[in-house]
């Protein structure tokens, strides 16, 4: 009860969540016949596995990708594509996010990427600048679903055993759905704050695919060279960090050794945050599992819920009431050791209860009052939290159909890895 005491207090204070846990830890266990120096052993062996490699080299290949001024020539691709459409800077900006998912496999560096270029553009074209926010934000949901997915590697590492090619192909189908509902949404709603544009010959779209055809080889080139087994998860991540790197250097020729340094310092640091949470919840699980707290939980659970469609309904309450307050990769290591066991149990598959975990605590990336995508919109936009809110609220219940429907038809999820024999 001290370490749930200390955690609480230093989460109402403001601390950051891997402090506050770690002196959680700290506190219980000073309260246990136990060495405190045997924290500190199982905080470094959080850290010792080759997978969790994979983790800031994906987050490196996305920012080499993103520095080498890839960005342009996906939307100018995306726009070639669906430009005419009604709304069609807004469909240009959700499948952008499409394509641009295959690169970085995170959220946030969409908003931070994409937002930049198309929250001004939207802007001049008639669009609201809450609106236009709003939607950079929203689709940058898409990113963590389709592979590469810094979630999906995560989820794997936790629950060991669930296959990571199973989970990324699992991931494209959710995805997609994302897309296409918020295309329609657009489609209905935002259809008059631009003129139609002219459709662009085929000629256009070949010119436009032939340059935006080094980001578009990437992801098929990660996922080929892991579902083929000619790599693991974690050497495919070295490889896209190198191809980054020489497409960079060789073939674009937009980055130059001088940036190197400063690429590298945010790639370290945006891993770092998440190795770090990593690292003190390992030491946080093997506590909870000496105190029997996964095992209790599972058996109040499983006396009051038997069927596997009310255990997904209540973990999909849980997961969108903590993706209000937590940051998704946080809140999966925390919960995933608890409900995962539960899962198996009532005979969930683990790759659906994998993306149903991932989809929903990704929304919580979009969601008020603590979604991080959000915070990062609107320090480009720069209208308000609240405008941006209140934007994106019809698009979160498109998200919700979307998590709904990828819930209760599991084929929709399973489908990919099952015809590739996963």
């Amino acid at each position: 009860m001290l370490g749930f005491g200390i955690l609480l207090i230093l989460l109402a204070v403001g601390s950051p969540i891997a402090f506050a846990i770690l002196l959680g830890v700290v506190g219980h266990v000073s309260t246990l016949p136990f060495n405190i120096s045997l924290v500190a052993q199982r905080v470094f062996a959080g850290l010792d596995s080759f997978s969790i490699l994979a983790i800031p080299l994906f987050v490196l290949a996305g920012e080499l990708m993103n520095e080498s001024g890839i960005t342009s020539r996906i939307i100018n691709f995306a726009n070639s594509l669906v430009g005419h459409m009604r709304a069609g800077l807004a469909q240009v900006n959700i499948w952008a996010s499409v394509i641009f998912a295959g690169l970085s496999g995170s959220a946030v560096a969409d908003t931070s990427a994409l937002g930049r270029v198309f929250i001004p553009t939207m802007e001049k074209e008639g669009y609201p600048r809450s609106f236009a926010a709003a939607l950079t934000a929203a689709s940058s949901v898409i990113g963590p679903m389709i592979p590469p997915s810094i979630p999906v590697i995560i989820y794997a590492l936790i629950t060991t055993g669930v296959s990571v090619p199973a989970l990324f192909l699992a991931g494209v189908a959710p995805g997609l759905f994302l897309a296409v509902g918020l295309s329609v949404y657009v489609y209905i709603f935002a259809g008059d704050y631009a003129e139609l544009k002219p459709k662009q010959t085929i000629k256009e779209r070949m010119k436009a695919f032939v340059q935006a055809w080094i980001p578009l080889f990437m992801p098929i080139f990660i996922v080929g060279s892991i579902l083929t087994g000619i790599v693991t998860p974690t050497e495919a991540a070295a490889f896209a960090a190198a191809y980054a790197l020489l497409a960079g250097m060789f073939i674009l020729r937009t980055l130059k050794i001088m940036d190197l340094p400063a690429i590298f310092v945010r790639a370290m640091r945006d891993s770092s945050v998440v190795l770090i949470i990593m690292a003190v919840i390992a030491a946080a699980n093997w506590l909870l599992t000496f105190s029997r707290v996964p095992q209790t939980v599972s058996e109040i659970v499983l006396d009051s819920v038997s069927s596997p469609w009310m255990f997904l309904i209540l973990v999909n309450v849980i997961l969108l009431v903590v993706g209000l307050f937590l940051e998704g990769i946080a809140a999966m290591l925390i919960l995933l050791p608890i409900l995962h066991p539960i899962a198996m149990t009532l005979g969930i598959d683990p790759v659906h209860f994998g993306i149903v975990v991932i989809f929903n605590l990704m929304i919580g990336l979009v969601t008020p009052p603590m979604g991080i995508c959000l915070f990062v919109s609107n320090s480009i936009a720069n209208v308000g939290l609240a405008a941006i809110s209140r934007q994106i609220m019809p698009m979160f219940l498109v998200e919700l159909a979307v998590l709904i429907l990828i819930t209760f038809v599991p084929s929709t999820v399973t489908f990919l890895p099952r015809l590739f024999g996963y």
